[in-house]
C-alpha cells in the first residue's frame, strides 16, 4: 500500500484535518507537519538515535527531519567501546566529536551512550584474563571518555543493561572480574570525571516487575554509597499490541519516588513476530518467511494498530510529564532501525514514526493528536 494512502487514512482515526496532507511528494521535513520538539516543548525533550552517516550529515533527507523534529541526540553506536576505544592505547573520538559539534551548531543536546556495557566491547577487552587488567581498562575508559566531554553532554548512560530479567546482576566480564560493586564504581568514576554531566542507568524491560525491583535495588545501592545517579532510562523496545502500560506507569512512579529523572531512551514498537520480549542483542531466531510478512509493504490496518499503541503510550507520558524528562526514539526512520536485522537478519520492520522515505506515518499523527 502506498504511503499517500495510509497517511490519508490516518487522519479520520485521530481527528486530523485531511487538508493537512499535501500528497505523495511531502516529507516530514517540509510538508508543514508540526515539529515534535515544539509540540511537546512544555512536556519533555524529544530525541532520536543517530547513526554515523547521519552524524556526518551525508543524508539530506535525514538531516532535515532530525533538525526539525528533535532537540536531543543519542549516538546509536559510535560511543560504544568497539568504536571509541578500539585498542588498549588508542581512542577514536572522530565521530563523537562530530556529534557534539553537530548538536551545538543546531542548538541540540547529546546523551552519551554508553560508558560500560558488556556488549560491543573491543576485542582487547574480551581477551583480558585477570582482574587488574579489567580494572585498569574500566578506570581509564570511563575517566578518559567522560572527562573529554565533561560539560559538553546533557548526560551519560553510565552503565547499560547490567541486570537479568529476574533482577539479578547479569554475568559479564565486569561482574566476574570486578565484583558486585562495579556499577557503583562506574558511577563514582563518571561523577569525578564529569561533574557537570547528568548520570543515568539504562536498561530494557526494567518496567517489568522483577527487573524493576532489581533496578530499584541497584539505584538504592548507588545512592547509599554516596554516589550520584541522576536518572534511569527505560529503553522502551515494545511490540505491537503488547505495550505494558500498567507496568510502565508503575515504573514511572516508583523510579520518580527515588528522585530519579525518568526517561524513555530507545523507543520503538515492533510489528513483526517473535517469541520473546526485550532487547538482548545476543538473542537470535532462525530465518523463516513467516517472520518477515511485510517485505513488500505493510497493511494500513497494522499501521493503524501501531498508531493506537503510540497514542496510548504518549497519553501515559503526558499524564506523568512532571516525572519524565525525555522521550528518545531509537532511530530516525524505519529503514534505519536495528530491528531490520534483529533477532532475524534481513527482515523489513516498521517500528518508528517516519517511513523509509522519511514521510510521517499514522503513528506520528497519533502522538500529535494526544495534545489536542
Amino acid at each position: 500500500m502506498k504511503n499517500k494512502l495510509w497517511t490519508i487514512l490516518a487522519f479520520p482515526l485521530f481527528g486530523m484535518a485531511i487538508a493537512a496532507c499535501s500528497g505523495s511528494k511531502s516529507t516530514g521535513s517540509n510538508a508543514g507537519e508540526p515539529a515534535l520538539k515544539d509540540v511537546f516543548k512544555k512536556d519533555f525533550q524529544i530525541g532520536a538515535a543517530l547513526n554515523g552517516s547521519q552524524i556526518e550529515e551525508k543524508d539530506p533527507q535525514a538531516d532535515a527531519v532530525i533538525k526539525k523534529h528533535f532537540n536531543v541526540l543519542t549516538p546509536e553506536n559510535i560511543m560504544k567501546c568497539e568504536i571509541i576505544h578500539p585498542t588498549l592505547d588508542k581512542y577514536d573520538f572522530t565521530l563523537a566529536d562530530k556529534l557534539v559539534d553537530y548538536a551545538a551548531k543546531n542548538k541540540m543536546q547529546v546523551v552519551g551512550h554508553t560508558l560500560i556495557w558488556h556488549s560491543q566491547l573491543s576485542p582487547f577487552v574480551r581477551r583480558m584474563q585477570n582482574a587488574d587488567s579489567v580494572k585498569q581498562f574500566f578506570n581509564n575508559h570511563i575517566t578518559t571518555i567522560a572527562g573529554r566531554y565533561n560539560g559538553k553532554l546533557l548526560g551519560w548512560d553510565v552503565v547499560n543493561e547490567a541486570l537479568n530479567e529476574d533482577g539479578t546482576m547479569r554475568k559479564t566480564i565486569f561482574l566476574d572480574k570486578l565484583g558486585d560493586d562495579y556499577v557503583t564504581e562506574a558511577f563514582r568514576l563518571a561523577q569525578q570525571a564529569a561533574p557537570n554531566t547528568q548520570l543515568y542507568y539504562n536498561d530494557y524491560n526494567n518496567e517489568q516487575p522483577q527487573k524493576r525491583a532489581g533496578c530499584i535495588a541497584l539505584i538504592k545501592k548507588i545512592q547509599a554509597a554516596g554516589v550520584r545517579i541522576d536518572g534511569v532510562g527505560i529503553q522502551g523496545h515494545w511490540h505491537l499490541g503488547r505495550v505494558p502500560l500498567a507496568d510502565i506507569e508503575k515504573s514511572i512512579e516508583e523510579y520518580a519516588a527515588l528522585g530519579m529523572k525518568v526517561m524513555f531512551t530507545e523507543v520503538d514498537i515492533e510489528v513483526l513476530p517473535r517469541n520473546f520480549k526485550g532487547a538482548d542483542v545476543n538473542q537470535r531466531m532462525a530465518s523463516d518467511p513467516k517472520l518477515n510478512p511485510y517485505s513488500n509493504g505493510i497493511p494500513d490496518s497494522i499501521l493503524q494498530k501501531q498508531a493506537q499503541d503510540y497514542a496510548n503510550l504518549f497519553k501515559l507520558f503526558l499524564k506523568h510529564k512532571d516525572k519524565i524528562s525525555r522521550i528518545t526514539f531509537w532511530g530516525v526512520n524505519d529503514g534505519q532501525s536495528w530491528l531490520n536485522g534483529w533477532p532475524v537478519r534481513g527482515r523489513t520492520n516498521y517500528p518508528l514514526l517516519f517511513d523509509r522515505s522519511f514521510k510521517p506515518k499514522p503513528a506520528y499523527y497519533s502522538i500529535i493528536a494526544t495534545k489536542k
